[in-house]
């Protein structure tokens, strides 16, 4: 088994949102995704890097360019991206061309603060996948994963499908 480590980046979304009664509304939060791997006991080695805390329909061309950067200039092979899910299949388009790296985009529909939330099992799915996949762009939901430059969200069924 590879024992190289595994960088996690995360850019935010519904993963990391959390609820304010005083606003009515969802924000980004601290990240979720240090605590989740240490309650779920993660044994491989891994890596934190937070690149930034948006909304995925937020997201830029310009954000996109960084999210590759950080992936490119990575010294890891196996890289963990959390992202909204909303633009996750465009940021997977983004980073067509990458070589020698195995990178699983993840995230969640409903926030990983949630108890009835998708984000642990979900996360869990890009841990496995980015150990056992072989180099490419992958996107792990709804318990499938997913080839990342041939899916799309299916918003109306709140599902991904494969193209």
């Amino acid at each position: 088994m590879n024992t190289a480590p595994i960088l996690v980046l995360t850019t935010g979304g519904t993963i990391d949102k959390q609820y304010f009664d005083a606003l009515s509304e969802y924000q980004i939060s601290d990240s979720m995704i240090g605590p989740m791997l240490e309650i779920a006991r993660v044994a491989a080695p891994y890596r934190i890097a937070s690149l930034m805390g948006k909304d995925s329909l937020e997201l830029t061309d310009q954000d996109r360019g960084q999210i590759r950067a950080a992936v490119e200039e990575a010294a890891e092979s196996r890289i963990v991206i959390t992202h909204g899910t909303d633009t996750m299949a465009q940021t997977a388009q983004a980073l067509a061309g990458v070589e020698g790296k195995t990178i699983v985009l993840v995230g969640a529909l409903a926030p990983a603060r949630f108890a009835e939330s998708d984000a642990s099992f979900n996360l869990g799915m890009a841990f496995a996948t980015v150990q056992a996949a072989p180099p490419g762009i992958y996107i792990t939901m709804n318990g499938t994963v997913f080839d990342g430059l041939n899916v799309r969200k299916d918003r109306e069924r709140g599902t991904f499908v494969a193209l």
